[in-house]
């Protein structure tokens, strides 16, 4: 083979090898054309935002910031691990809330129909009027005598002390005031000898045995002093 053909030969296979790196060349003028046609509006909108923060931004915020951000990896992290566990707790707790929110929903509309909103409403209204009307001193004192007044509904609920008092409300139904008449001594003496008389006596008799206990219980009230005041 001749000078000439090895020539021929080598410069074939340079040209093969610039070949494809001049289509890589001429893609990359084309890509850069293109960028240039859609960069020149974006640089452009870019320039005109720039310019309506400049006086409110400077670069060395930029770099305050950029250092913050840095030496705040750790808390991000921690941040971006803390919503990934709320993430995945609210995608557990979905089925549930799903079935929860609803009964939720329809235990609130059953207490609003059988009035409970608005009979909280109206004790609100009531407690504004009795802040209104008493002292906090008169509030603790009412405190206690409503605490007093529970003890006494306990032993109401004996029920032979209901028994008796469930008699005592019947009594007004039965008594007929229009056929009362006025008696004496003599005529009292004569209708206590009936029945009917002497069973209420005898109720009465142990009715006033009973409150017989009650000046042993009920507290003895301090002695008034009448004399002259000491010189």
């Amino acid at each position: 083979m001749t000078n000439e053909e090895l020539i021929l030969e080598r410069l074939d296979r340079i040209e093969s090898q610039i070949a494809p790196l001049a289509d890589s060349a001429r893609g990359l003028k084309e890509l850069k054309d293109d960028l240039m046609i859609i960069s020149h509006p974006a640089s452009s909108m870019l320039i005109k935002h720039l310019e309506e923060v400049e006086s409110s931004f400077q670069l060395e915020d930029l770099t305050v910031l950029t250092k913050r951000f840095l030496r705040s990896v750790k808390n991000i992290t921690y941040a971006l691990e803390q919503l990934e566990n709320i993430i995945d707790f609210v995608k557990t707790s979905e089925p549930m809330l799903r079935t929860m929110i609803p009964q939720f929903i329809k235990y609130l509309d059953d207490l609003e129909q059988k009035g409970v909103f608005r009979i909280l409403g109206a004790t609100l209204n009531i407690r504004a009027k009795i802040a209104d009307a008493y002292l906090p001193e008169d509030i603790d004192q009412i405190g206690d005598g409503l605490v007093a007044l529970l003890g006494l509904a306990q032993k109401i609920t004996d029920p032979q002390a209901i028994a008796v008092l469930e008699k005592f409300a019947e009594l007004p139904s039965n008594i007929d005031l229009e056929k009362s008449k006025d008696i004496g001594p003599f005529g009292l003496f004569s209708a206590c000898s009936g029945k009917e008389a002497k069973q209420g006596l005898g109720v009465l008799l142990e009715l006033t045995k009973a409150m017989g206990s009650l000046k042993a219980t009920l507290p003895l009230s301090a002695p008034v002093e009448t004399g002259a005041p000491s010189e």
